[in-house]
């Protein structure tokens, strides 16, 4: 039954898949059941769903007859195309050229379109009009991440200034000057490629062109011959037409009675003296430009004078918080290196200040309002780190209630969990995005905190939310402050508004992240930095044509670090065909599990789970039998037929409808849901891939004279060993699991003991042993803690031990623990579903 693939250049097949018994009721082709991308509608009444919301229909034969080897593998996908392609440059000078994969490693080239680490698209070929578009139901849609880290071997983006003047733009739509501009009449005009507007080149830009038709300058402009790069804005481009004062950053810490009691208040206090130090600072600048500030509060707010002329550091209290005022102005935000000492000093005495304090109650509006009123008052953007424990119960704007109810799981009111609470924190956003004020938030709960309220906040300023349950110092110290350290020093640009241009025919027509809309067409971040991506998607308007491809410019205008106002600029070129399969060939499963990812999260605030996880479902069976109906070569209607480029999608796919926001079990801490929809609204794809597939790492076949780790294997079950080690992690999680015939002599290199059974307890790290293994054990997994945008706490389980319970739902090709269906059922079901569109 599991024979190998028939090989077919474009696709691969699966060998007579037997459906298995109970079959949902016929469907009709093309299916009516609303979608993500392009036209939204709720599925139909009546609809047979058979699959999301039942998974024992699928309890079937197939399971014993098919052979896991022989259906397609995401860590085969992986090292294939980093055999192919690892290690070399990848040159941007070609239009609608696919990239290789986010988990590959390669060298950009910047020819002419922006790399793909800035942007990525779910195909790289869009179909020529909407009536395609309408027939595969692919999205057309864009990730981009403007402030994405470069490696140190690629050349960070030139600032080009054209002084008094300005950026060069298009007069009809006001695109900014870029290698899609078409230089006539002797390079005295140009015509735009957005608009096919023609313009004067002004004076100071002219530039004769040579046979070719290019300026001869054209390599000495990065705005002519490169796909990023960035322009000094004018004073036209800043607020009240004054340039802007350099950003600030403003520590807030809760010293109620659970975080001066857990250590927490100290350990953020100590950790400051030296962070401070590294502060985010322009390539070549002494210093930060950074300016810093501190308030401690629980009912009430303590402002801190730390003026540099100052012996010791002056506290005022303000506690009227329904009036929210800074009670001081000159020393409160201040240079960190000339206020030095007297910062120190405060440092010294806040946990001392508080250590006997009684007050559980907090308040927490009131902390972000007196943050957007010191950044007003000094004419600045800037960040708040708030630290803070429990629900603000305390009588003051923005107080919440406990309104967690199991009961409303798997109900039409489910999708009230992760709305916020309308009112304060909504006018709070908006007040906090007209300031530049991005809030990250840094919670350390022991019950529920109304997380899609408290985070709601964060999520449309740019910033973050991290979360440390029943947070204690000794097992989550390290962890937490790994990730303090990551999100002070990060690149970062602040009081930001993004447009994406868009050549005739196609346009942006929504806009999944971190992020503010205010009108239809501008995209507001408080603070954007290097990890926050933005995913828009994209609509036909008219007909795009295969000879000039289709264009889109995302224009980043931003205040850098040291105060400058500044346009970040990427172009990408497309190419457009009439052929689905051109479609096809240049898909990207990464970047369209983005994008579903994004759309069902979103989709959840506003119908019920059911009516999502079906779409989802059929949304991937539509997509796949358009492929099989109209691009794969005719074979028998029992082979699984899929395009190379989307061949593991579905196991991404069902990867996806098995996290905790889209499965509805009362099981699960609402708290925890809602987090985790929220982060994934501003991931970029490299983040979205690897939480929706985990890295799995055999340890024990580690070789610890070589550089190279050993292959990651597919998250099964069956792919563990007794006798083996693995590490697991997704970017939020890390797991060492160990199986129970572990030689002795691993668990004594690794852990200095005799053998398994002598392991107790929580580890926050493992021993630094002097020995080889233990050394390039801890190398590999400081090396990911290094990598990935979040901190992951490593969690040591053994097999069979209780705590694997909560390592196993990371093997996503397996059964999910809450009824949820292993890859193969899955499979088998998307098959069924695609031989019924077909029939």
């Amino acid at each position: 039954m599991g024979r190998p693939f028939p090989w077919a250049a474009s696709s691969r097949s699966l060998g007579g898949f037997q459906p298995s018994p109970g079959a949902a009721g016929p469907l009709g082709y093309p299916q009516q059941t609303g979608q993500f991308g392009g036209q939204m509608a709720g599925p139909q009444p009546g609809m047979p769903g058979a699959f999301p919301g039942a998974p024992a229909s699928l309890a079937g034969p197939p399971q014993k007859k098919l052979d896991p080897d022989s259906i397609p593998s995401i860590t085969q996908v992986i090292e294939d195309d980093q055999l192919k392609k690892g290690g070399q440059v990848f040159s941007t000078n070609i239009r609608g050229q696919v990239p290789p994969l986010v988990t590959t490693d390669f060298t950009v080239q910047d020819q002419g379109n922006a790399s793909p680490r800035f942007i990525r698209c779910t195909t790289y070929s869009l179909p020529c009009t909407a009536d395609l578009a309408k027939q595969c139901q692919v999205p057309l849609a864009s990730i981009i991440k403007p402030f994405a880290r470069l490696p140190k071997d690629e050349t960070p983006l030139y600032v080009v200034n054209h002084g008094e003047t300005g950026p060069i733009r298009c007069n009809r739509c006001k695109a900014y000057m870029c290698p899609y501009m078409q230089f006539i009449d002797g390079g005295r005009r140009y015509q735009c490629g957005f608009c096919n507007c023609v313009s004067e080149v002004p004076v100071f830009y002219f530039q004769h062109l040579d046979h070719m038709g290019r300026r001869v300058d054209f390599y000495e402009r990065p705005e002519l011959s490169l796909g990023s790069y960035e322009f000094a804005a004018t004073l036209d481009y800043c607020k009240n037409n004054k340039p802007p004062n350099p950003p600030a950053y403003i520590f807030m810490i809760d010293v109620s009675y659970n975080n001066i009691k857990s250590g927490l208040v100290k350990l953020i206090c100590d950790e400051l003296k030296t962070l401070l130090e590294k502060l985010p600072r322009e390539e070549g600048a002494e210093s930060s430009a950074i300016k810093v500030g501190f308030v401690t509060y629980n009912k009430v707010l303590h402002f801190y004078n730390v003026k540099s002329a100052l012996a010791q550091p002056q506290m005022m209290v303000v506690s009227d918080t329904a009036e929210m005022f800074v009670p001081l102005l000159d020393g409160f935000l201040v240079n960190y290196q000339d206020s030095r000492a007297v910062i120190y000093n405060l440092l010294d005495q806040i946990p001392d200040m508080f250590a006997d304090t009684n007050e559980s109650e907090t308040v927490f509006a009131p902390v972000i309002q007196a943050g957007v009123e010191a950044f007003k008052a000094a004419e600045c953007s800037g960040k708040l780190f708030i630290f803070h424990s429990s629900m603000p119960t305390a009588e003051a704007p923005g107080k919440l209630k406990n309104r967690d109810d199991k009961k409303l799981v798997n109900t039409e009111k489910e999708k009230t969990l992760f709305q916020p609470q309308k009112g304060v924190y909504e006018q709070l956003s908006k007040d906090c995005v007209a300031q530049g004020c991005c809030v990250d938030l840094f919670l350390f709960p022991s019950q529920y905190v109304d997380m899609a309220t408290m985070a709601d906040v964060p999520s449309h300023t740019g910033g973050s939310v991290y979360k440390y349950n029943n947070f204690q110092v000794e097992t989550d110290g390290e962890h937490f402050l790994r990730d303090l350290r990551k999100d002070v020093q990060k690149s970062i640009g602040f009081d930001a508004i993004m447009r994406v241009r868009t050549s005739t025919g196609f346009r942006a027509t929504d806009f999944f992240g971190a992020i503010h809309m205010n009108n239809t067409t501008d995209i507001e971040m408080a603070a954007v930095d290097c990890d926050k991506a933005v995913t828009v998607e994209f609509k036909h308007d008219d007909t795009l044509s295969e000879e000039t491809g289709a264009l889109m410019q995302c224009a980043l205008l931003y205040t850098t670090i040291s105060g400058q106002r500044r346009l970040r600029i990427h172009n990408l070129s497309l190419h457009c065909s009439s052929q689905l399969s051109e479609l096809y060939m240049r898909c990207e499963t990464d970047s369209l599990i983005n994008f579903f990812a994004k759309s069902a999260y979103r989709a959840i605030l506003n119908q019920p789970l059911k009516n999502v996880r079906e779409i989802l479902v059929n949304q991937t069976a539509h997509m796949l039998a358009c492929y099989r109906k109209n691009c794969a070569s005719p074979s028998a209607a029992s082979q699984l037929i899929l395009p190379d480029a989307m061949k593991v999608f579905p196991v991404y796919m069902n990867s996806l409808m098995k996290t905790a926001p889209l499965v509805g079990s009362t099981e699960l801490s609402t708290d925890d849901r809602a987090h985790q929809r929220l982060s994934v609204m501003a991931m970029g794809v490299e983040d979205t891939q690897l939480l929706l597939y985990p890295r799995l790492i055999p340890l024990h076949t580690l070789d610890v004279n070589s550089e190279a780790l050993p292959a990651p294997v597919r998250c099964s079950e069956e792919r563990l060993a007794d006798s083996g080690m693995f590490l697991l992690e997704n970017g939020h999680s890390m797991f060492l699991w160990l199986g129970q015939a572990s030689p002795p002599d691993l668990i004594q290199s690794i852990f200095n003991l005799p053998s398994l059974a002598h392991l107790q307890g929580h580890m926050p790290a493992l021993p630094e042993l002097d020995n080889p293994l233990s050394k390039k054990v801890r190398s590999v997994i400081n090396g990911l803690l290094d990598k990935r945008p979040n901190s992951m706490k490593l969690q040591i389980v053994r097999q069979r031990d209780k705590p694997e319970m909560l390592f196993r739902q990371f093997l996503v090709e397996d059964k999910g623990l809450h009824g949820s269906a292993s890859y193969m059922d899955f499979l088998c079901y998307v098959h069924r579903e695609i031989r019924q569109l077909l029939t």
